[in-house]
């Protein structure tokens, strides 16, 4: 089978096209066939080395496709099922092995593409906005890159809580394409002062919550843009990692909080994976999400992928297409 590998971190240019054996399912595993594979930042950071993997690595943790193999002892699943998975390492292949319980099935309505651009993400975000911090009706929230792949879906779930928005985005374009989403105020982050406009929104308050995937960039806009006991909320680095936070910061800022979270912490059992998957594909169902694919490349072009990524040139999620 095709597969994306690298055998060294780096940029972009480490990414190669090889060949490999198709793997057989261990006990407890199934093999998934892919029919979409979804692109994420964490893939750039495993890939520049940022979070340290075993070499060579097949990057990717996100795919839906159709169970080809099952191996022994698996009950949860069956041939022919249409499945999804967001976790681990291997998505950027034409096949995978995943253990069984880290897989959903995706119900009927909602196509492999849009599983594969929505269950990490998704879940991401249902974490985020329900259990990291339980965001409710009225509560104004700031949330950068809200035209970005994770920052859609979340402008979109907070909406439907009843939050007001304050979103930021890098260009014109994307600050459209968040009111089109619901946004109730949109900021220009690489023109304008966020903290000051956000300050003035609210009329000198500040936010309770902030979420920051861009990391180094705007770090300082979101510590100044919390209201008194206000969550920091950092949950990437798109821009590089943020620099440390000295505790005594936290306190003279506000006796702020400050957490970085990760999913892996909020699906860590079958059905804490179950539930996760269950509220995003049935707000998707309901019509209250609705999933933007905003770019797709072949398998072969992932290099292309991730340079569009890391250049923040995509709008809503990207797909890789065995």
């Amino acid at each position: 089978m095709r597969a994306i590998q690298f055998a060294q971190t780096g940029g972009p240019e480490v990414l190669k096209l090889v060949d490999l054996p198709e793997p057989e399912p261990k006990p407890g595993q199934v093999r998934i066939r892919h029919e979409a594979i979804g692109i994420n930042f964490i893939d750039t950071y495993h890939r520049q080395g940022l979070y340290p993997v075993k070499l060579p690595c097949t990057p990717g943790g996100e795919a839906a496709g159709v169970v080809d193999a099952v191996g022994d002892g698996v009950t949860r699943l069956k041939l022919g099922d249409r499945v999804a998975y967001a976790g681990g390492f291997g998505a950027y292949a034409e096949k995978n092995l995943v253990s069984a319980d880290r897989v959903v099935k995706i119900p009927d309505g909602v196509d492999s593409r849009t599983a594969a651009a929505a269950l990490l993400k998704g879940m991401t975000v249902e974490a985020l906005i329900r259990r990291t911090y339980a965001v409710k009706a009225g509560d104004t929230v700031l949330l950068h890159a809200a035209a970005g792949g994770v920052g859609q879906i979340m402008t979109q779930w907070l909406k439907a809580i009843g939050a007001v928005v304050i979103a930021t985005v890098g260009s014109e374009e994307k600050a459209a394409r968040a009111r089109a989403l619901g946004a109730d105020h949109v900021i220009l982050y690489r023109s304008e002062d966020v903290a000051a406009e956000v300050r003035r929104i609210t009329d000198g308050a500040g936010v309770p919550v902030a979420y920051d995937s861009v990391g180094k960039d705007t770090f300082e806009a979101t510590l100044t843009s919390l209201a008194r006991r206000g969550l920091f909320v950092s949950f990437g680095n798109a821009s590089g990692p943020p620099p440390p936070v000295e505790a005594a910061r936290l306190m003279r800022a506000g006796s702020l909080f400050f957490t970085r979270p990760t999913l892996g912490d909020y699906v860590a059992t079958t059905a804490e994976l179950d539930e996760g998957a269950g509220a995003v594909f049935a707000m998707i169902a309901s019509g209250k999400i609705r999933i933007e694919i905003g770019q797709t490349f072949p398998l072969a072009e992932a290099r292309k992928a991730h340079e569009a990524l890391e250049s923040r040139a995509t709008m809503g999620a990207s797909l890789l297409i065995p």
